[in-house]
Parts: C-alpha cells; structure tokens; sequence
C-alpha cells in the first residue's frame, strides 16, 4: 500500500511539474529533473521499508559446507552370503524335481541348464515363507551337511577399497518466524550431494547408509534437491504456565554431544548417541525452571496406511512409531546433563523408501539395480533406547561422557532380511547392547582455534537410531567395535570455518547401524549378507561459510 502511495504521488507531481511549466515560463527542465531525483529516493526508502517489513516476518540464515574425503575400507575373509542363498535355493530345486541330495554343484547347475524354463517358474514364484518353511521342516543334521557342501563355495578373500578423493557439498537454510504472541514457526532446508551424482538413490551395499528412508533424506549425501529437513510450531507459554506444544518436522537431528565436533551450537534436542533421525511427531515439554525442561516425545517411522500399496483386507502391518521421555537435567553454559528413555514399537523389517537393490533376498539371483521403492512386509518387535550424557566446560577445555543402553523385545518373526538380532531361519531372542562416548576439545586463540578427541565404542548387539549422522562410512556412535576421532576446527573469520578430521573404525561385528540380522564376529571368517568392512579409516578437509 505504502509503494503504490508513493507512485501515486509520483504521478501527481509529475503532472503538476507539467501544468506549472506551461504556466509559467520561470519553470525550468532543471526543476522537474531536481524532482524526479526526489521522488526515486523516495521510492527507494519506501522499498526498503517493505523489505525490512518482510524480512521481520520470517528470518533467513544458512551455511554452505565443502569437503573433500579419502577413505580407505578393509574387507575381510568372509562366506558370501547371498552366494550361498543362491546356492541352497538351486539346491532345493534338484532335491525337489530328483528327491536326494546332490553328489556336486556340477551335477546341480547342470540339471538347471536341462531343465530352465522350470526352473525359471520356481525362482519366478519362491517366496520367503514357503523357504523358511523346508529349512525348518529338513532334519537339523541334513541342514548341517548341506550346509558344508554349499559354503566352501562362497568364500571370499579379503579385500581393500580406496577412494582417494570425495567431493560433498551441504546446504542448509534455516527459517525462523514469529507468528503470534508466544507461538513461533521454524525450519530448515537442505541439499547434501557428492560431487558428479545428483541420481538421488545409492547402490544398497548393505550398509544402513545406503538405503533412502524418509530418517536420512538431508542427512547423507543424495543429490541437488532442497528437502525439508525441519519444520515445526512451538506453542509457549500455554494458558500462561510453562508447558509448551511443538508439532512437526523435528529438530532431532544433530544433538548433543556431536555438535562439539562441527564446531556449531547444539542443533537437536536428543542426545544424538541415541537419535540421530529425521522423523515427524509432537513434543509436549514443561519449563521445569531455568535450567531444567522435561519434554515428552511421540514419532512415526513409518506410516503402512497411505503410498506403500500394503492397504488390503487381509494385511496384519502395522505403523511403526516411538514414544519416550527427554529431561535437559541441567542446562548451563558451563553444564549440560541430559537423559533420554524411549521405545520403539512395531519395529518394521526396514522402512519405507528408495533403494536400488542389486541381489534379490530370498532367491540370491543378481538383480538389475533398478531404483525401486522398498515397503515393509513385518513388525518385528519392540526396542528400549536409554542414556544420559555429561558435558562441562572447564576454563578453555570442553569435555563430555555418555552411556547408552538397548534391549530388544522381538515377535517370533523373520524375513529374508532377519527379525530383531537374528537370521532369516533362527528363532529371535531378547538381546540387550551397550556403547559409551567419550571426547574433550581444548579451545584457544581467543576460542577461534580448537582440537578434539573422541572416542566411542559398542558391544555386539548394540543399536540406535541414527540413521541421518554425517558420517560418510556409517554412524559412528552406532558401531560395534571401536572408533576414534581426532580433529581441528579453525574460524578464519567470523563465519568462516576451516576443519581438518580424521576418523578410524574399528569393527568387532557385523551389522552396525541394523536391528536386522545377528552380528557376525568380523574375525572369524563370517557368513556376510553383504560386504561389510572389518576397519576403515577417513580423513576429511572442509570449509564452512555461514550467513
């Protein structure tokens, strides 16, 4: 209103700067230029004044991340396990069409080759049930001697991967708004892609970071699409007590301790040992005192209901979701002590997203990996997630400890991915992990300069939802073994970060970073799924630009 005010008055003028030059021959082109000038600047105020009205609606700021990686992975000696799916699959046909055991796989592949386009109509109509099915109806020591005659078969030698450079770029816009007395809006926008790869869906190689799922969209590198990575409400102050409702995308992404790292603030709110996932849900939290807030915590991981093609009279799946409980303790600039404790229900065989699968689970056969999306087929239990994490800063050194705790609550249910800590054909079992997480980070030249420590480690069956870290390799805090991180954080200006790291793992079992499957010793000669890495070690360069 004000701008079309202003042109208006524009006109105006202009039109009596005419009429007065043609009344009087005094008038000059010199005067009618000298007031154009003036109402340009005019207008110009008046445009800033709508932009500064604009801009205090909704505030922008961002940072933009570059970084080169080299990552070494070591493989082991290890059973392929796929390889020997296939294997007992065709098996299975022979012993079917012949009725006894086969005397070699010669014997096996050439009566395949005899007899394909059957064959083809029974690896075209397995399933998985009917599968489990013959393995626990053969007797247990026939089981046993197939399996030596298969797995020598499978075995594969140890090896090393290397990618001696990695380009990443992130982008990340954070939105924040003042809609309403004590009612506030923020979000969050982000890009995070390798250079020279924009597909948006990895090859699954069998780590939990290669799989697409709504927890890790903006978490791992994708590709060069924007996502909402945060978005959510905060209602404070409700009824003038110290409750408050938030709903939305959550910022659940980037908690304490992980942040000292990054050299940034705290950006989630649980503590992300624990939960380092995108996810939707509703925070109800009370302002204990100024130093204390106690929240309750609902999520949804998975909606079975809408876009999965599982809505049938006779499906039996249902959401999987979390509930549980995040006390800030204490929340000092000096001390922070937190605890969360939450389970996760109706946990599914993964969760709904894009994967690009290049072996098929239940027949072993090699798959054209085309991207595809991946809807659960089973609930595979419960699972308890616990811990409490100490941070201090003590005069120029920040330093932090935190204990984590699962336990698993499983259905008798497995897939051709597994149930809760067991394999496809064994009966699941409550099992119960650990991991502890350690580091401290000395801060000096006027805090601009600081190097860190960190180390964390995590017993065979220890789990969490993090599926959304920034780690290249995997999680870090969801490994089982060992890993240590050291690192130099620098700001060159004020918003402009320089960050050199290095990170080793150390792997004891298989399957870091899963609730599927049981954790294989990576130290003698394992039946692996997929290839898994038994150590990998990463060192990172990077530059942040803040704004």
């Amino acid at each position: 209103m004000i701008r079309h005010t202003a042109i208006l008055f524009t006109i105006m003028a202009l039109v009596f700067a005419g009429v007065a030059f043609g009344a009087d021959d005094a008038a000059t082109q010199e005067d009618i230029d000298k007031l154009k000038n003036e109402i340009k600047d005019l207008e110009k105020r008046v445009m800033k004044n709508e932009r500064k009205s604009a801009l205090d609606r909704i505030n922008f700021s961002g940072d933009l991340r570059v970084e080169a990686n080299s990552i070494s992975l070591d493989t082991p000696d290890h059973f392929n396990g796929m390889a020997l799916q296939k294997l007992m699959v065709d098996t299975m046909f022979y012993m079917g069409a012949t009725g006894m055991m086969p005397e070699s796989l010669d014997a096996v592949n050439g009566f395949i080759a005899q007899n394909y386009s059957q064959y083809l109509y029974f690896t075209d109509n397995l399933t998985f049930d009917w599968l489990k099915q013959q393995v626990q109806n053969t007797p247990p020591e026939m089981m046993q001697g197939l399996m030596q005659f298969l797995l020598p078969n499978t075995y594969t030698p140890g090896y090393d991967v290397t990618n001696d450079i990695l380009y990443t770029t992130r982008l990340r816009l954070n939105m924040h708004a003042d809609v309403a007395e004590d009612i506030t809006f923020d979000g969050r926008l982000a890009m995070y892609k390798t250079w020279g790869d924009s597909a948006g869906v990895q090859l699954f190689n069998g780590q939990s970071n290669s799989f697409n799922i709504d927890g890790n969209t903006a978490g791992i590198p994708n590709s060069d699409i924007l996502r909402v990575e945060r978005a959510y409400f905060t209602w404070n102050d409700i009824a003038d007590s110290p409750i408050y409702l938030s709903i939305g995308r959550r910022p659940s992404t980037e908690g304490p301790p992980l942040h000292l790292r990054q050299g940034e603030q705290r950006q989630g709110t649980p503590m992300a040992s624990l939960i380092d996932m995108q996810f939707d849900g509703i925070t109800v939290g009370w302002h204990i005192n100024e130093t204390s807030t106690a929240r309750l915590c609902y999520g949804l991981g998975y909606e079975n209901g809408y876009g999965n093609g599982v809505l049938t009279p006779t499906s039996t799946l249902k959401d999987a979701w979390f509930f549980g409980l995040n006390w800030d303790i204490y929340n000092s600039d000096e001390m922070f002590i937190q605890t969360t404790i939450a389970r996760g229900f109706e946990l599914t065989d993964g969760f709904g997203g894009l994967i690009a699968m290049p072996v098929d689970p239940v027949t072993g056969q090699d798959a054209p990996p085309a991207v595809m999306r991946y809807s659960p087929s089973a609930n595979l239990g419960d699972m308890d997630i616990a811990g409490i994490v100490l941070m201090r800063r003590d005069g120029p050194v920040d330093w932090f400890v935190t204990y984590n705790y699962n336990k698993s609550h499983p259905e008798n249910v497995t897939t051709p991915f597994g149930g809760l800590f067991s394999d496809p054909f064994e009966t699941p079992e409550s099992q119960s992990g650990h991991m502890y997480y350690v580091g401290a980070r000395y801060n000096f030249n006027d805090d601009r300069t600081a190097v860190g420590l960190e180390y964390n480690h995590g017993s065979e069956y220890w789990f969490n939802f993090t599926p959304a870290q920034d780690d290249l390799i995997g999680a870090k805090t969801a490994t089982r073994g060992d890993v240590w991180e050291a690192y130099l954080l620098h700001q060159i200006a004020r918003r402009f970060q320089f960050k050199l790291g290095y990170i080793q793992y150390d792997y004891d079992y298989s399957g870091s970073g899963w609730h599927m499957g049981a954790p294989k010793e990576m130290d003698s000669t394992p039946v692996l799924g997929f290839p898994t890495y038994d150590s990998a070690s990463m060192i990172k360069l990077g530059l942040v630009a803040k704004f």
